[in-house]
């Protein structure tokens, strides 16, 4: 398993400067509040990795359409 740095200079400044954040909000989220935060301001597109046909298949055997 690969560790990726974060780019804290970036997400405080996109957390600090463009959503306006406080430093003590800052500090209290995680990056993935982060994230959803920036999503949410409509600084990042919302939503994440697309999902393959395996799981496609299991969600449509999960939840059928119902037939009328």
């Amino acid at each position: 398993m690969t560790q990726q740095s974060l780019d804290w200079p970036g997400l405080m400044r996109l957390g600090l400067g463009l959503l306006g954040l406080g430093p003590d909000q800052f500090w209290a989220m995680t990056p993935v509040e982060l994230r959803r935060a920036l999503e949410g301001a409509g600084h990042l597109p919302i939503g994440g990795r697309p999902i393959g046909r395996s799981t496609l298949e299991a969600l449509m055997e999960a939840y059928p359409d119902e037939k009328e």
